[in-house]
């Protein structure tokens, strides 16, 4: 009898022990998170799953082209790419990001620029003054721009503006599912 007791207390402490370690690893590492929308477009698909880091800026910087959750005003969680850090001019020209008056190559935007019919822009073109009255991203702030250029709600609109990093989730790169679609978005 003291051996089926002395048994189960080793499975209960064992499970009890998963449990915590699942806890932590949920709150303060990783967590999972679905694509809602089609913002990021062809990155990211409405309904992909993900993994979010969530200590990759409590060690590090955000860097450009980052793909970042954040917490956004209306109560959601975004999924976005840094564009200006802290400090920066960014603007567009003729479909070109410039970033304190140097352009920058946008690959992950081609797709969707071939795709482009009305022989427009994908991305209007924009400073930082107009969409947020200053010339610079603000400190501790991000400015962020979805993929699909024409259907994102990002830093270009006032409901959303420039990102806080305070509002940062963390950084997500592994989208889990669909299985088929199991890939490191870049």
């Amino acid at each position: 009898m003291a051996k089926k007791k002395n048994e189960l207390w080793e499975w209960t402490k064992a499970v009890i022990i998963a449990v915590i370690a699942a806890t932590l690893i949920r709150y303060f590492l990783l967590a999972p998170i679905v694509v809602d929308g089609n913002s990021m477009m062809p990155t990211l698909k409405d309904t992909d799953r993900m993994i979010i880091n969530k200590i990759s800026y409590s060690i590090g910087e955000p860097k450009r082209f980052d793909i970042i959750v954040f917490h956004a005003p209306e109560g959601k969680d975004y999924i976005k790419r840094v564009i200006g850090l802290p400090g920066e001019k960014v603007e567009y020209r003729n479909d070109t990001l410039y970033v304190n008056g140097k352009a920058y190559a946008e690959p992950y935007l081609d797709e969707n620029k071939k795709k482009l019919i009305d022989g427009g822009a994908l991305t209007e073109p924009f400073t930082l003054s107009e969409v947020i009255g200053r010339k610079t991203v603000p400190k501790d702030h991000l400015f962020v721009l979805g993929d699909n250029r024409r259907l994102s709600k990002d830093s270009r609109y006032d409901s959303v503006g420039v990102v806080p990093y305070d509002k940062v989730l963390g950084k997500t790169k592994l989208v889990y599912w669909p299985i088929e679609d199991f890939r490191l978005a870049e």
